[in-house]
């Protein structure tokens, strides 16, 4: 499942999920574009790292997934796109009554009108070549719900919606889209969350009692970034210790 040759796109990918996704496509030979809003010289720094320990063409692009222009400016900023990971996201826990408007309106902007933004400019690229990878990271929450995240529960399951009409539309043209539904993992997200109360929670809804390792996300991330997967299509991988088993 060599990626040698091929440029990989990861939003939100300078700390967490999205810097795991980074370091796994690097290791397995990509050149990588890691992304987020901040701009500053500790993500270019992160990306010469990146560069210098696999060998690869690391570079760091800014852009403000919660703005569609930026989204779609990110992708002609780069020109070439082989594989696309739509990562970023942001959270928000209240009561859907007391949930505050301008954080649904954000949550929304940057875990799903995101995906929308980069997807709609990657694809003609993608077609163009006859080949390409979409991989939409869409949680868990894309597929049960838990209580207090309405807008986080909505926009990862529209996510797991617009997989499938891109699959459905690509079918046919080397492009494959697919999803990631992790559980419980070491993110911005999860940050402050080892609690008694959130390690209760996790303990009750997953199966394997524990926090999964970044790097246990690699396989399913290789196996849909790589031409092993050219037969699955609008399909969600779910790697969550077993919460969705239940």
């Amino acid at each position: 499942m060599s990626l040698e040759g091929k440029t990989a796109i990861v939003t939100g990918s300078t700390s967490g999920i999205g810097l795991g996704i980074i370091r796994g496509l690097a290791e397995s030979g990509a050149d990588v574009i890691l992304n987020s809003f901040t701009d500053t010289a500790q993500d270019y720094a992160l990306a010469e790292g990146i560069a210098k320990e696999f060998n690869v063409s690391a570079r760091y692009v800014s852009a403000d997934m919660g703005d569609g222009q930026a989204c779609r400016g990110l992708i002609a900023d780069v020109g070439r796109c082989d594989i696309l990971v739509n990562n970023a996201g942001i959270q928000h826990v209240a009561l859907t009554e007391d949930f505050p408007v301008e954080k649904w309106n954000a949550i929304i902007a940057i875990n799903m009108n995101s995906n929308f933004h980069t997807t709609r400019l990657a694809l003609p690229g993608m077609k163009r070549k006859n080949w390409g990878r979409i991989i939409n990271l869409a949680s868990v929450h894309g597929l049960v719900a838990s209580a207090q995240k309405s807008a986080y529960v909505a926009a990862k399951h529209g996510i797991v919606g617009l997989t499938k009409v891109t699959a459905l539309e690509t079918a046919q043209t080397g492009v494959t889209c697919n999803a990631i539904c992790p559980g419980w993992f070491p993110s911005e997200m999860t940050q402050g969350m080892d609690d008694e109360s959130s390690m209760n929670f996790m303990r009750a809804n997953s199966p394997l009692p524990r926090m999964g390792e970044l790097h246990e996300l690699d396989g399913a991330l290789l196996l849909l970034a790589s031409d092993a997967a050219s037969f699955m299509i609008g399909q969600h991988v779910v790697v969550d210790g077993g919460w969705t088993a239940r």
